[in-house]
């Protein structure tokens, strides 16, 4: 297959990972998408979609896979694509690049087209309800959000937390430790995509966490 990807470096390091060399992989910044010749291409990854939710790059693109990140966005709410299989997956950093991928469908119509792109990357794949947070992200996040609030109160410091959570839990890594590797940005905006979804108070942001993140917003600006 001929693939075309999008996204920021971290993103497409872990897609590479995840391509057979049997495909050709193209990759190319959002910028360039405009020029560039989109039937030539059998899959479209658009890795940092979340962050700009633009379909109508894609017109052009009918009869084909258009594979976008879509841990903060619900795919119903976006305008119908009827010619073309639009797939929403988890490609949050660390995220990406596992044994099973968590994927969506815009319409459930196209599972036949689904099943076929992924026998065709040779993916594991579950098909989860199209809904905001998919599943992975909303329950390691919340963890992430409640070691948040386990530190606001003074009861344990980052590293007691990440140590215990090792060594208590068997967990690779500590929810800060994942936290940073994700980007605290990607956890707060996907956190806030959750919380205004459901209005369910178990995603509803630490103080502490919103502090970190703005602060990180401020220096980047």
């Amino acid at each position: 297959m001929n693939i075309l990807a999008t996204g920021e470096t971290s993103r497409i390091e872990e897609l590479k990972l995840k391509i057979s060399s049997n495909h050709t992989l193209l990759v190319i910044p959002m910028s360039e998408l405009s020029g560039t010749k989109l039937t030539d291409f059998d899959v479209i990854f658009d890795l940092n979609f979340d962050d700009h939710n633009q379909l109508s790059h894609y017109h052009s693109f009918t009869g084909r896979a258009l594979v976008v990140n879509a841990a903060k966005t619900q795919l119903a709410s976006l305008p119908p694509m009827t010619k073309t299989t639009l797939i929403g997956i988890n490609a949050l950093p660390t995220f990406l690049n596992r044994s099973l991928a968590e994927v969506t469908l815009q319409h459930t119509q196209k599972q036949n087209h689904l099943a076929d792109l992924m026998k065709e990357l040779n993916w594991d794949f579950r098909l989860v309800d199209d809904r905001v947070g998919m599943v992975t992200p909303r329950f390691v996040f919340m963890i992430m959000n409640e070691a948040f609030y386990t530190v606001q109160e003074g009861t344990a410091t980052k590293e007691d937390i990440d140590m215990g959570m090792r060594l208590g839990t068997n967990y690779p890594q500590g929810p800060f430790e994942w936290c940073k590797k994700v980007g605290i940005r990607n956890v707060y905006e996907t956190l806030d995509a959750i919380y205004r979804d459901t209005h369910d108070d178990r995603y509803k942001i630490c103080s502490l966490l919103k502090t970190e993140y703005l602060k990180e917003i401020s220096v980047n600006n």
